[in-house]
């Protein structure tokens, strides 16, 4: 399950990979460790066009699951689109794209302990999109900050490809990389869209060193 990533490629590259028409992000610094619950860039659809937002990673938990606890850290992937739950964010007016340089997956070592290995594109380029959802919610976040109201997005999980596979054998991200891919999943009717939740091509990713492969546009 990827609860790691990172986007320290340029504003500039989202804007134009994406079809962003209004950039609310400011001067977006490079972002070489995005966390749960943390603030990351997605790209949504607005009346006038596309924008480029900051919102918090973890979607609403299931309330069921919440029995007993009153922070919600949120659900980052989302595997199964059918849940009752999702549903009522998978129209196009909720659907988003998180754009990434790198994503990391936990290896289980040998005694016992874990590391991240990171993965990007296999090709020349580093900038992808993960295909994704956002909601407005009111919470508890963190206990310090009391109730408050968020935007918030989380992404498509689907089966892993050869390359996560070996790392990390149950899920990768749905991870878009192509402009009509970008296209279809922020406007195309839910049935069309979901066909995106799919695991890249074996060969289309590579392992790189997290100090040193994060970069690029």
């Amino acid at each position: 399950m990827c609860n790691l990533y990172a986007m320290t490629g340029s504003q500039q590259a989202i804007r134009k990979a994406a079809g962003v028409v209004t950039d609310r992000t400011g001067n977006l610094a490079p972002l070489p460790d995005i966390w749960p619950n943390t603030m990351a860039p997605i790209v949504r659809n607005a009346p006038d066009g596309r924008e480029l937002v900051m919102a918090r990673w973890g979607m609403p938990t299931p309330p069921g699951y919440l029995q007993g606890r009153r922070v919600d850290r949120g659900v980052t992937n989302i595997r199964n689109p059918a849940s009752t739950w999702w549903k009522r964010w998978e129209g196009a007016d909720h659907r988003c794209l998180v754009p990434l340089t790198a994503f990391s997956e936990p290896e289980r070592l040998p005694d016992g302990k874990s590391r991240a290995v990171w993965f990007t594109r296999g090709d020349d380029e580093r900038l992808a999109f993960f295909a994704g959802i956002w909601c407005r919610w009111t919470s508890v976040r963190k206990m310090a900050d009391g109730e408050t109201t968020d935007d918030l997005f989380g992404f498509l999980t689907t089966t892993a490809n050869r390359e996560v596979g070996a790392i990390h054998p149950k899920a990768m991200p749905v991870i878009l990389t192509r402009p009509e891919e970008l296209d279809l999943w922020m406007t195309a009717p839910l049935g069309e869209a979901l066909r995106l939740q799919r695991p890249l091509p074996d060969g289309s990713l590579r392992v790189v060193d997290a100090r040193h492969g994060v970069g690029g546009t």
